[in-house]
C-alpha cells in the first residue's frame, strides 16, 4: 500500500514544486512506482513536465463528477493533473459534509498500485492543503535558506499540529529539505543551522543545491534526471530520494530494533 506525503510551504518560490517533481522521478528511477498529485490550481507541476490537458483533474474529482484519472509521464510515473478552475474548489464546496475527507477518500482506491503518492500542495493553509494533509502519511517542508523564509515556520508547525489532532492522527513531519543552497554563502549555512534548531534531525542531510539546471528543467517539460542527469541537481535529488527511503524503512521498524541498532 502506498505511503502518502505532502510538500508544503505556504511561501512561494521556495523549491516546492521542483521538490514534489524530483523526488517523484527520483523514487521512480529507484524502481518504486509513484503517483503525483498536483493540488496547485497554477498547476506548476503540470505545466512543468509537458502533461495535456486532461479530461478529468483534480478539479472535477473533487466535485465528484469522476474518480481519478491517473497519466502516465514516463516509467513508474504517473500524475493527477491541476488547472485553474481549481481556485474556486474551496467556495464551491462551503456547505459539503466532511470535505477535509475527500482527497482521502479519492486516493484510496489507487494505494494498492502505487508504492508512494507525492502531492504538491498550494502555496496556502486552505482546503486543498487541509486535505493534502488529512490524507497523508508524511508532509515533508522545502525551505529556502535565506532569512525570509524562516518567517511563517511556527505557523506551518501549528497548522500540522491541528490537523494531527483533529483530523489525522497518523500525520507525522517527515523531514525539512534544505533548497537552493550555496555553501559559500555564510547567510545560507546560518540559516540551515537555524531550522536545524528549530527542527532537530528532521533536518535532512541532502543539501538541494543552487542548479542552474533545476531552473532549466521545466522549460523543456521534464525532470532533472530526463533533462540533466549528471547535474548536482540530479545528485542532490536522488540522494533525497535514498535518504527519504531509508528514513521510512527504518521508522517501519520496531521500536526494539531501532533501539538496539543505536
Amino acid at each position: 500500500m502506498a505511503r502518502i506525503f505532502s510538500l508544503l510551504n505556504h511561501k512561494g518560490g521556495v523549491g516546492k514544486t521542483t521538490s514534489a517533481i524530483n523526488i517523484a522521478a527520483g523514487l521512480a528511477r529507484l524502481g518504486k512506482r509513484v503517483l503525483l498529485v498536483d493540488l496547485d490550481p497554477q498547476a506548476s507541476l503540470t505545466i512543468s513536465l509537458g502533461v495535456p490537458r486532461q479530461p478529468v483533474t483534480v478539479y472535477e474529482a473533487f466535485r465528484g463528477e469522476a474518480e481519478f484519472m491517473p497519466f502516465t509521464v514516463k516509467d513508474n510515473l504517473d500524475i493527477i493533473t491541476s488547472r485553474i478552475e481549481l481556485s474556486g474548489v474551496e467556495s464551491e464546496l462551503i456547505n459539503e459534509a466532511g470535505r477535509e475527507y475527500i482527497l482521502a477518500e479519492l486516493l484510496d482506491p489507487l494505494r494498492d498500485m502505487y508504492d508512494f503518492i507525492v502531492m504538491d500542495c498550494p502555496p496556502s493553509l486552505g482546503l486543498l492543503t487541509l486535505n493534502a494533509l488529512t490524507a497523508s502519511d508524511f508532509v515533508y517542508i522545502p525551505m529556502q535558506t535565506e532569512f525570509l523564509a524562516l518567517q511563517g515556520l511556527a505557523k506551518i508547525k501549528q497548522v500540522i499540529d491541528k490537523v494531527r489532532f483533529r483530523l489525522n492522527k497518523q500525520l507525522e513531519i517527515g523531514g525539512v529539505i534544505a533548497t537552493m543552497y550555496d555553501s559559500r554563502k555564510v547567510l545560507n549555512r546560518d540559516v540551515v543551522e537555524m531550522i536545524k534548531k528549530y527542527f532537530g534531525d528532521k533536518v535532512f542531510q541532502t543539501m538541494i543545491r543552487d542548479n542552474v539546471a533545476l531552473a532549466e528543467a521545466p522549460s523543456q517539460r521534464q525532470d532533472i534526471f530526463s533533462y540533466s542527469p549528471s547535474s548536482i541537481g540530479a545528485e542532490d535529488y536522488l540522494n533525497l530520494c535514498k535518504e527519504i527511503l531509508e528514513r521510512m524503512e527504518a521508522a517501519a521498524q520496531p521500536s526494539s530494533l531501532r533501539q538496539q541498532r543505536v
